[in-house]
């Protein structure tokens, strides 16, 4: 049985993560509190309910604090079980995003009682559930995710076509809008000539061709990709032989358009011969792209 477990902080998405899973066939329950997973695993895996082979839990900070901070131990138990396969998504976003979601949508925090502050809530939060981000396979940072992006990498990073794989994401993004959160690697290429200076190539990103050809007639930038490329050959094999499950590699320039663009989506060319799983995401395109449709 493939079990997930969906956590993350309120408003970071856990609901589309859960609805996106149970539409894929999933047998999900929300808001589980975190001492309960042991005896639906037990009936789920016994039971008459072994009939489900894919299984997903939503947990957060409504839980008993004393289970949640006994998470880790809890976690290393479910992986010695017979049968059963574990993931621990977690799902993180950006303080001040979180503070204007909840601002817009009028919701309340769900540790917001007695008066506390929201920002205090989102730090007591991220605290109570600091057990279970820190033993995460899958860190998601839905900052610059709208709910249609969020689906979609959902579905690209649990659901491949060789569960198990290793499934490689490169994502490019700009400094000047924060480094991604769910970040294993970050690699910064603002040193490498930038197109935006150009002013034929400015409103041009690093998927055209245009774009490419400046880059790389630049002796830096092929050294720059061969460097990337050669330190990942040489550490994603350790990383699988530790069977970890996901890996997220960030390379950002300065607006996040031209050179970290072209560089994520060479590597994902390069590893695609060679890795089972690979997907690549351009954090500030796709930002634009949601704009300009509004």
């Amino acid at each position: 049985m493939r079990l997930i477990v969906v956590s993350g902080l309120s408003g970071s998405g856990k609901s589309v993560a859960l609805n996106t899973l149970e539409d894929e066939g999933f047998y999900c329950i929300d808001n589980l509190p975190t001492g309960l997973i042991s005896p639906l695993v037990e009936q789920l895996l016994t039971g008459n309910m072994a009939i489900h082979e894919r299984v997903a839990v939503g947990i957060d900070a409504r839980s008993d604090a004393t289970d949640l901070r006994a998470f880790p131990e809890l976690l290393d138990r479910l992986r010695d079980r017979d049968g059963l396969s574990v993931e621990v998504v977690f799902l993180q976003t950006a303080s001040e995003t979180l503070l204007r979601r909840f601002s817009e949508t009028r919701r309340k925090h769900p540790l917001s009682r007695d008066g506390m502050p929201l920002v205090e809530a989102i730090d007591r939060e991220q605290e109570l559930l600091s057990g279970i981000s820190d033993r995460a396979d899958l860190l998601i940072d839905t900052t610059h995710l709208n709910l249609h992006g969020l689906r979609a990498l959902l579905r690209e990073r649990l659901l491949p076509d060789d569960p198990h794989g290793l499934s490689l994401l490169l994502q490019s993004f700009g400094f000047k809008n924060g480094v991604p959160l769910d970040s294993d690697f970050v690699f910064d290429v603002r040193c490498l000539p930038n197109p935006h200076w150009e002013p034929r190539l400015r409103a041009l990103t690093g998927t055209d061709q245009e774009v490419a050809a400046y880059l790389e007639a630049s002796a830096d930038v092929e050294r720059m990709f061969e460097s990337i490329r050669d330190f990942l050959e040489r550490w994603l094999p350790a990383f699988q032989a530790e069977n970890r499950a996901y890996m997220t590699v960030s390379l950002g320039c300065t607006g996040g358009q031209h050179r970290s663009v072209y560089l994520a989506h060479r590597l994902a060319t390069y590893f695609r011969d060679r890795i089972e799983q690979v997907s690549v995401r351009h954090r500030e395109l796709q930002l634009s792209d949601r704009i300009s449709r509004q």
